[in-house]
């Protein structure tokens, strides 16, 4: 039986210092009005679980969904143009 110890070497052979790399932050930084966008939408969502819908609450819920779209639209667009061009 092997130990574990025998085999740590292989398991951390490249330290991990905790932090995102600069190409990680970039991707975040380009995804954060979809992620924004996303957490509009979970907050109209959490808000109508403990109540009837008013409708208020389908227009709350209906322009946070389009804005979802939007930016995932927007996001499509600015990942293609950055690939170089159309697919």
């Amino acid at each position: 039986m092997k130990s574990i110890a025998a085999l740590q070497a292989v398991v951390t052979a490249a330290p991990f210092d905790g932090e995102p790399s600069d190409e990680e932050l970039d991707a975040i930084e380009q995804e954060l009005p979809l992620i924004l966008a996303e957490v509009d939408l979970l907050d109209a969502q959490i808000m109508t679980l403990d109540r009837p819908v008013t409708e208020l609450d389908e227009r709350r819920l209906r322009r946070a969904r389009n804005r979802v779209l939007a930016e995932r639209r927007d996001l499509t667009n600015r990942m293609t143009t950055a690939a170089g061009g159309a697919a």
